[in-house]
């Protein structure tokens, strides 16, 4: 048995995995709110039980050296070593969210992959993983003759770089609320749709009537903008959540030039299938191409978005039991299929 994580500022996602023909097999899976619990490794043990594991694996968000990573959002210190000996598992790795992503991403059914640009689905080559959700992350998958290898990078806190006069203005408004510098995570994830609203609403002047200031103060505003904004029933909303899709894919071609993701692109994280009727009106795509002299190679990348919400998780137990079939000689996987 398999156990693979998908940890996160507000959320730890858990799963136990078994292999059934050489697939992943989901046995038993709950999410634990991460800020009423001490540490990764107290909610490991209430969702374990007496279930034994002989490996473990979980994407975190940030990066990891020699085994352990201090998270940003959370006062916990993870470290592989010690949560081996403290679970009792022989086998535990730490692994980046994206790189665990970017695992998951051949661990998928095509129904949980939608297509939205073909491009030139021949091209073999590197891929890129951009993924907007509480965070943005970025990472890169890396053709090297047999099979994509994943690498993790902080791509999503580089400078954000506005391309019109409404970007360069909504610049001018985010340096001033932040106080200096301004990253794309800070227009390009959960946090960037509220920001660009309150620039629109603001800096634009963009109307908001009483009854939706009333709905942004009671719920969760960018699930508020999101729904007004496909449903069609608020300017403000709309233009919002316009500006915000015209930048993601605008970062995006940047990510897939630094790459050269003649392979395609992947967008993953929990807002792009929620957006997903949006990504397809050509908004995105028109700033994921819009390159000038290289406008023709993002053309011909292929972009996929992930449909599936625990990618992440899946890639950590593919890793898992990978790595300690390494170790120990003996894989899960190829015993299901001998089996």
């Amino acid at each position: 048995m398999i156990l693979a994580g998908d940890v996160g500022g507000t959320k730890v996602d858990l799963g136990l995995y078994d292999f059934s023909n050489g697939k992943l097999k989901s046995t038993r899976n709950k999410v634990y709110k991460s800020k009423d619990y001490a540490g990764l490794e107290v909610i490991v043990k209430e969702f374990l039980g007496a279930a034994k594991v002989t490996a473990a694996c979980f994407g975190v968000p940030g990066p990891v050296r020699n085994g352990r990573l201090r998270l940003t959002n959370l006062p916990w210190t993870l470290d592989s070593g010690e949560l081996a000996t403290g679970l009792g598992i022989e086998h535990v790795f730490l692994i980046n969210d994206l790189e665990a992503n970017g695992y998951g991403i051949a661990e998928l059914s095509q129904d949980q992959i939608y297509t939205l640009a073909p491009g030139d689905p021949g091209q073999m080559g590197n891929r890129a993983l951009i993924a907007a959700g509480t965070g943005l992350g970025e990472g890169f998958l890396v053709w090297n003759g047999r099979a994509h290898v994943p690498y993790p990078s902080e791509g999503g806190h580089a400078d954000y770089a506005p391309r019109n006069e409404d970007e360069i203005d909504l610049l001018r408004f985010l340096k001033q609320k932040y106080n200096g510098r301004v990253s794309f995570e800070r227009v390009v994830a959960g946090m960037g749709l509220t920001n660009i609203y309150e620039f629109l609403r603001e800096v634009r002047g963009l109307d908001e009537p009483v009854w939706l200031a009333q709905r942004i103060a009671a719920e969760d505003p960018n699930a508020v903008i999101t729904e007004l904004a496909l449903s069609a029933k608020s300017e403000i909303c709309e233009k919002a959540l316009d500006m915000y899709v015209s930048a993601y894919g605008a970062e995006a071609g940047n990510l897939a030039l630094k790459v050269l993701s003649v392979g395609g692109l992947y967008l993953g994280g929990g807002i792009a299938p929620r957006i997903l009727e949006k990504l397809k009106d050509g908004t995105f795509l028109k700033s994921f191409t819009d390159k000038g002299r290289l406008s023709q190679l993002l053309i011909n990348m292929p972009v996929r978005v992930i449909l599936e919400p625990r990618a992440a998780q899946l890639g950590a137990a593919a890793y898992a039991e990978a790595r300690a079939a390494e170790l120990s000689g003996i894989s899960a996987r190829a015993a299901s299929i001998q089996g």
